[in-house]
């Protein structure tokens, strides 16, 4: 049977997330110290000891944190996978990318602290922004997006395919609005998202070529296993196309149902979720449940904790 591993990104996070685990292990422990450094925030006081939910949510913060517990709960149970492949939803690629020794731990670390801050600074006035789009299908999101785009000739866009029925739009707030509108004319639930700019779109164009430049001068390296990329959600080993593939990510939409979709037609029958919510793990039922020809022989696996990934270490030793 193949096993594909999972990350996820923002809207993961969890008070305490991690901090256990850390205890624990010392080496572990070291990913927030150097995580901290590169990211020069005080991240364990903010989410071990804050509980302020706008100061976890905060991409600047976020981005380290949740890349430092996604590879945390990986490293500490992977003596006991063997998967076949990866991915990682938005920020979650990079832990993906960690995983498969495409890019060094402490590359990762920095590229996510300053991916952090550059998307936390990248619309200083705040023109841009997000919303969930629930209950409609991609093509009525699509159509909606483009009317609105022509009409209004402001950029509005359908940034993030997370399931057969959740969507995520992204582009200048006007634009948004009459989108929005539009959308819940037909039916559609409309959820503001709690982000900072238009995430996935080109309005991060500036910021994602800033990024570019620090992708250009660390090494990559041939992935030990796939990884199916966000900006197609077909898999790659080789490094430069890797580099090539996560230069775009930032302006580009996430097809995460493609990517659950191609693993299913792969092989892939079990899927391990390392993160502290379970949301890609609710997602990927979602997209295997409406995937036309599926069987229900899958199975999915969470682990959000030091709890869960001893039980199951205990149960596989």
């Amino acid at each position: 049977m193949s096993i594909a591993i999972l990350f996820p990104g923002q809207g993961s996070q969890k008070f305490g997330m991690g901090k256990r685990l850390a205890e624990k292990c010392p080496e572990l422990m070291d990913l927030w110290l150097k995580a901290e450094k590169y990211s020069g925030l005080p991240l364990r006081e903010i989410y071990w000891e804050s509980n302020d939910n706008e100061l976890m949510a905060n991409t600047r913060n976020l981005q380290p944190a949740i890349t430092v517990v996604n590879l945390s709960l990986w490293l500490y149970t992977s003596t006991y996978i063997k998967p076949s492949c990866t991915a990682g939803h938005s920020l979650g690629e990079f832990s993906a990318l960690a995983a498969a020794k495409v890019i060094s731990l402490d590359d990762v670390l920095q590229a996510v602290s300053l991916r952090g801050r550059l998307m936390a600074e990248a619309d200083p006035d705040g023109i841009g922004s997000m919303y969930a789009i629930l209950r409609l299908n991609a093509e009525q999101v699509e159509n909606l997006c483009k009317e609105v785009s022509e009409s209004s000739g402001k950029m509005v866009r359908l940034a993030n395919r997370n399931t057969p029925g959740q969507f995520a739009i992204s582009g200048h707030k006007q634009a948004l609005e009459e989108v929005v509108e539009k959308a819940q004319n037909i039916g559609g639930k409309c959820i503001p998202l709690a982000v900072s700019g238009a995430f996935h779109s080109p309005l991060m164009a500036e910021a994602s070529a800033e990024f570019s430049k620090f992708l250009g001068g660390i090494d990559f390296h041939d992935a030990e296993f796939a990884v199916y990329c966000n900006i197609n959600g077909e898999p790659l080993t080789e490094a430069e196309k890797l580099r090539s593939a996560i230069k775009k990510q930032m302006t580009s939409s996430v097809y995460w149902i493609e990517t659950i979709c191609n693993q299913y037609e792969h092989g892939v029958r079990k899927w391990f979720e390392f993160g502290p919510q379970g949301i890609l793990t609710r997602m990927m039922r979602q997209i295997i449940k409406v995937n036309e020809g599926a069987d229900s022989c899958f199975e999915t696996i969470h682990i959000p904790n030091i709890v869960e990934a001893d039980n199951y270490i205990s149960n596989n030793s």
